[in-house]
């Protein structure tokens, strides 16, 4: 047995909901974070589906690596298989990631997009990206909220994404909600 890297790009990267070890910002290449995947579950339903992440092909990503004990590898890997794949939307990829803080490379384990997934959003114009932002609510809550909580994180880990703050910028217009207020 070994220990577990997980790479969390999205809602892992502020609500991991597994013990471990250490964590360390970190970068995946080959993949970028996007607004790729309509969601049916967490934050949306198939009526009136929202908008989540998925790891999509192409440049890179900012995110968070954690490392979990060997012991808890096993528990980790059917709670986030249970979390991520309920609609089997993502493939559970083992990628080298980067750890920006002293240089290292660790394997994790990273959910990519499936692009042959029928959820599978593809590149979405910007305005569709804000009105199923803007309207998605699901088990997990509103997707709004998912925005905001993941451009918060992503500006307090030291890596703000301007594409995401325009769009919860946008989304919070169409809302009547201030950005600021977060």
């Amino acid at each position: 047995m070994q220990d577990l890297w997980v790479f969390g790009y999205g809602s892992l990267m502020w609500r991991p909901g597994f013990e471990h070890e250490e964590k360390h910002p970190a970068l995946l290449r080959g993949y970028h974070r996007a607004f790729c995947v309509y969601s049916h579950v967490h934050r949306g339903t198939p009526e009136k589906p929202g908008l989540v992440f998925g790891l999509d092909a192409g440049g890179a990503c900012r995110g968070v690596a954690f490392r979990v004990a060997a012991a808890r590898a096993d528990e980790t890997r059917r709670y986030l298989q249970a979390r991520e794949q309920v609609t089997l939307v993502y493939k559970d990829v083992v990628k080298t990631v980067e750890l920006a803080d002293n240089g290292g490379k660790v394997a994790a384990l990273c959910f990519v997009v499936d692009r042959a997934h029928g959820q599978y959003a593809g590149r979405l114009p910007f305005e569709e990206q804000v009105r199923l932002i803007a309207e998605g609510e699901g088990r997990s809550g509103k997707n709004p909220d998912y925005l905001e909580s993941t451009v918060r994180h992503l500006d307090e880990a030291g890596v703000p994404d301007v594409q995401l703050s325009r769009l919860w910028h946008a989304v919070a217009q169409r809302l009547h909600r201030s950005p600021a207020s977060r």
